[in-house]
C-alpha cells in the first residue's frame, strides 16, 4: 500500500488503518471483559464477496453497535469462529468497510470526526434535524456516495434511522437495494442499549450479555420485487416487524429485561 493511497472518498488508507487499530485497541474490552459479546454467523462473513455487500441491522446506540461490527467482521475474516479473542485481527483491518451515519452527528465533535474518517458515509437526514421533525428531499449526492462505497466494499446501514426499537424502516434502503443490487446481509443485535449510554461512548453497566447474529444473505428479486416487499422482508430479517410486538407481550418484554439483568453477573466469566 502506498503511504498516501486514498479510498474513493479521499481518505488516506494508511491513516485510516492506524485509526482503526487504535480505536480497536481502545474499545476491545467493552465487548470482551466489561461485557460479554455472543456472536453467531462468523462463517457468513467469510463467504461474502469483497465488495457490494450491504449489512442491514437494528440500532441500539449511535456508535457502540457499529464499532462492535468492525470488531466482529475483522475477527471473522481472520479466522475467529464467533469470537473476538486475540485482538491481533485488528492489525490488518478490512479498509473498504463503511457505515451510514447522520451528517449532523458526525460533525459534532473531534471524536465523531475521527470516527467518521474511520469509515462513515455521512448523509443528511430527511425526516429529522437538530431534534426537530423536518421534511426535505433526499440529496442525490448521498445516494451516490453510498453507491460508491458499495462499489468499493462493504456498507453497514441502520434503516430505522433511530435507536428506538420497532420504528418503521426508511424506504430509502429499498431504493438503494434496487439501484445497486448488493448482497444484503441482516444483522440482529441486542444488549447494547443496556450496556452503553445512548451515544455508545460510555459503558453504562458492566457484565451485560450482548449478542450479534449475522444471518445468511436475503434472496431478493432486484428487478421485480416491490419496495414495500423488500422493506417488509428486511423488517422480518432484523426482527423489527410490527408483528413481533403482537407475539411478545409487555409482560414478556419486562421478563426478558429482568432475565438479562440477572445474566449480567454470569456473563462476567
Amino acid at each position: 500500500m502506498g503511504l498516501f493511497k486514498e479510498n474513493p472518498f479521499g481518505h488516506i488508507l494508511f491513516l485510516k488503518k492506524w485509526l482503526i487499530r487504535i480505536l480497536g485497541i481502545m474499545t476491545h474490552q467493552r465487548y470482551k471483559r466489561f461485557n460479554k459479546l455472543e456472536i453467531e454467523g462468523s462463517e457468513v462473513i467469510r463467504n461474502l464477496p469483497d465488495a457490494n455487500v450491504l449489512f442491514v441491522s437494528n440500532h441500539q446506540t449511535y456508535f457502540a453497535d457499529v464499532v462492535a461490527m468492525f470488531h466482529v467482521f475483522n475477527a471473522s475474516l481472520k479466522g475467529r469462529d464467533d469470537s473476538i479473542r486475540n485482538i491481533g485481527y485488528i492489525w490488518n483491518p478490512k479498509l473498504n468497510m463503511y457505515y451510514i451515519a447522520a451528517a449532523e452527528t458526525m460533525k459534532k465533535s473531534l471524536l465523531t470526526k475521527i470516527l467518521a474518517y474511520a469509515g462513515s458515509i455521512s448523509v443528511e437526514r430527511t425526516w429529522r434535524s437538530e431534534g426537530k421533525d423536518i421534511n426535505r428531499k433526499v440529496k442525490f449526492s448521498d445516494i451516490s456516495n453510498i453507491g460508491k462505497a458499495l462499489e468499493d466494499g462493504w456498507v453497514i446501514t441502520f434503516p430505522q434511522g433511530t435507536t428506538t426499537p420497532w420504528k418503521p424502516l426508511r424506504k430509502g434502503t429499498a431504493h438503494i437495494i434496487k439501484k445497486y443490487k448488493p448482497v444484503v446481509v441482516p444483522v440482529v443485535i441486542d444488549g447494547f442499549r443496556r450496556s452503553f449510554d445512548k451515544k455508545g461512548l460510555r459503558v453504562k453497566k458492566k457484565g451485560i450479555l450482548q449478542s450479534m447474529v449475522i444471518k445468511e444473505p436475503l434472496e431478493i428479486d432486484y428487478e421485480d420485487e416491490s419496495f414495500e416487499s423488500i422493506i417488509e422482508k428486511l423488517e422480518y430479517a432484523i426482527e423489527q416487524h410490527p408483528s413481533f410486538l403482537k407475539v411478545i407481550s409487555e409482560k414478556e418484554l419486562l421478563a426478558y429485561e429482568e432475565e438479562n439483568e440477572a445474566r449480567r453477573y454470569s456473563a462476567k466469566s
